[in-house]
């Protein structure tokens, strides 16, 4: 059984989140959780966060023994514009990133 958990419009980078992304890809929940644990990026706060959702859609919340990563992904999503102050009464455009992130998680049984 596969379940699925969408986080969207998080206000962190699209690259920042999939680096933190390929540590978990693939691996058991258990195993996922640990290396989180230990990341010392700011994106694992809300990867945690979406892959406890994916965790409690697939119904197991208390005992999630058997259960993978199956697929993740980020994909961006739309740039926030705003303005800033430069020299001689000038301004310059900046976007902050956001993106959507994907988590898949299965049963082991094919």
């Amino acid at each position: 059984m596969e379940a699925i958990a969408k986080a969207k419009f998080v206000r962190n980078s699209p690259s920042k989140v999939g680096q933190v992304l390929t540590l978990i890809r693939n691996k058991s929940v258990k195993q996922a959780f640990n290396i989180l644990q230990f990341t010392p990026k700011s994106a694992k706060v809300i990867i945690e966060k979406t892959l406890k959702s994916a965790i409690a859609n697939a119904g197991k919340l208390k005992n999630y023994e058997g259960i993978i990563v199956k697929e993740c992904y980020v994909n961006q999503g739309p740039s926030l514009k705003r303005w800033r102050s430069r020299a001689f009464g000038r301004a310059v455009q900046y976007k902050h990133k956001t993106c959507h992130l994907t988590i898949i998680v299965s049963d082991n049984k094919k």
